[in-house]
């Protein structure tokens, strides 16, 4: 097995980033993987545009895992202010879920976020329905909040919404 390489992603790579990104949420190439959200959301999980903007906004990135020339996994991170960071669109390839990568892109957001955006805590935001991945958060040191987001059903470019009770459990872990 060819080593695994993690670099902030550039423009070029916006193709290759959205085909992960899909494949990982949604439709049936998701189910191959544990990190689905296809029960809960039909559509897109992003778009090129949205990918595009994330690239040009400074307080924003995306890491990528590739291995050789293959984008196998990715991760958004940004500066929420205050010393708080934010990660999501935590991808990996369906089909190599399972295998440690997906931790070692949240090891890598977490140094990111504390080197470049100064944070000492990070946030996400989890539907409480993936009670396996919030399982999976708590191992790696995430605990709730407590704090609910709500989800933004007029807006498509989330998704086509499967269910009516879609909302975002806060979980928050220290940086050292």
């Amino acid at each position: 097995m060819s080593e695994i390489t993690i670099r902030v992603a550039v423009a070029a790579d916006i193709p290759a980033l959205h085909s992960l990104i899909e494949s990982a949420y949604r439709g049936e190439a998701s189910r191959t993987g544990w990190t689905t959200e296809a029960d809960l959301l039909g559509g897109q999980r992003t778009d090129p545009d949205d990918l595009a903007d994330i690239l040009a906004n400074p307080e924003q990135a995306m890491l990528t895992a590739w291995r050789d020339e293959s984008l196998i996994g990715c991760v958004l991170i940004a500066d929420r202010g205050g010393g708080t960071g934010y990660f999501g669109m935590l991808s990996v390839s369906p089909t190599l879920q399972g295998g440690g990568l997906g931790r070692r892109l949240v090891d890598a957001a977490h140094a990111a976020l504390a080197e470049r955006f100064g944070a000492r805590r990070v946030r996400i935001s989890v539907f409480p329905q993936r009670g396996s991945l919030i399982a999976w958060y708590e191992r790696l040191g995430y605990r709730k909040t407590g704090e609910t987001l709500p989800f933004d059903y007029g807006n498509p470019r989330l998704g086509l919404p499967l269910r009516d009770d879609l909302h975002f459990v806060v979980m928050e872990h220290a940086l050292a």
